[in-house]
């Protein structure tokens, strides 16, 4: 056993407010945020645009992009986009009704993995996964403790219902 697995460090919320450049904190380990790719962009203000348009109706609901999701002392993570409900607080700390991640080379094990297994574990209604380079979207919705692959693109949003085609961005 090396001396990083004998010796552990584990950072809090408090030490990572104070770091420079852009990170992710998971249980006290950091995570650097990839820049972005012109695709990825591309595919979170179309993404934006349709859930903006989407939501209209639904007034109790609001998407944000690239806000900081303050899960607890140690873990905050910024999804590419998230659904909220209710009252939109100054800094998230509940979960989001919905969670999108828009996959690349440098994200995807982080994102089908750390990020699903987390919301999953916080009870995100709905976690979506669009990869922009392969054209397709994966979306998941919360059974039972567990996600569940979704194929239908009914949501509801705090009694609000609303039928959402991810695929039109990736056109």
């Amino acid at each position: 056993m090396g001396l990083v697995e004998r010796y552990p460090v584990r950072y809090t919320v408090e030490d990572w407010k104070h770091w420079q450049g852009d990170w992710e904190l998971v249980e006290g380990i950091p995570y650097a945020i990839a820049l972005p790719r012109p695709i990825n962009q591309i595919t979170l203000i179309k993404l934006g645009h349709l859930l903006y348009s989407t939501l209209k109706d639904c007034e109790d609901c609001k998407v944000a992009g690239e806000l900081d999701w303050y899960i607890s002392y140690d873990t905050v993570i910024r999804p590419d986009l998230m659904v909220l409900c209710g009252e939109i607080p100054e800094r998230v700390e509940s979960p989001p009704q919905m969670v999108i991640e828009i996959v690349s080379p440098s994200s995807r094990h982080m994102d089908e993995g750390l990020k699903f297994e987390l919301c999953e574990r916080e009870k995100v209604k709905y976690f979506v996964l669009v990869y922009p380079d392969e054209k397709y979207v994966k979306v998941f919705e919360l059974f039972d403790g567990r996600y569940r692959e979704k194929f239908d693109g009914v949501f509801n949003f705090n009694d609000c219902k609303v039928e959402i085609n991810f695929e039109e961005v990736l056109l």
